[in-house]
C-alpha cells in the first residue's frame, strides 16, 4: 500500500482499490489482516472516517470481514470475486466500446482480432 493518493477520484474509493489491487498481487492474501482505519489514516495523512469508508466498501461486497476486536480481514475467495468484477467492469468500459467504434467504421470481428494480434508482435 505505498501508492499515492490522487485527485481523480474520490479518496475512499482509492483506499478500496489500493487494497484490491494488493489482494491481487498477492500482498496481502486471503485470511490476512488489512490495515486498519487508523493505520490508513496515518499513512495516508486523511480522515479514519475517510479510511473507514474505503473499507466499508469492501465490506459490503464481501471482500473483507470484521474479526471483532482483531481487525478486518480478507474473505476467502475475494481475489478471484475482484477478478471477475474487475472483468466485468473491463468489458464494459473497454471492449463494448471498442466494438461500438469498430463497427462505426467498418472494422469486421476478423480486422479487429487480426489488428489485437499484430499488437503482441
Amino acid at each position: 500500500m505505498n501508492e499515492i493518493l490522487t485527485q481523480e477520484k474520490s479518496i475512499y474509493i482509492q483506499i478500496s482499490e489500493m487494497i484490491e489491487n494488493d489482494i491481487l498481487r498477492d500482498i496481502i492474501l486471503e485470511e490476512e489482516r488489512v490495515p486498519s482505519t487508523n493505520e490508513l489514516a496515518k499513512l495516508y495523512s486523511i480522515n479514519p472516517a475517510t479510511a473507514a469508508k474505503g473499507i466499508n466498501i469492501l465490506v459490503d461486497t464481501g471482500i473483507l470481514y470484521k474479526k471483532r476486536g482483531i481487525g478486518m480481514f480478507v474473505s476467502k475467495g475475494a481475489k478471484k470475486k475482484i477478478m471477475e468484477t474487475r472483468k466485468e467492469q473491463f468489458f464494459d468500459n473497454y471492449i463494448k466500446t471498442l466494438l461500438s467504434e469498430a463497427e462505426s467504421l467498418g472494422i469486421t470481428k476478423e480486422e479487429l482480432i487480426k489488428m489485437i494480434e499484430e499488437k503482441d508482435n
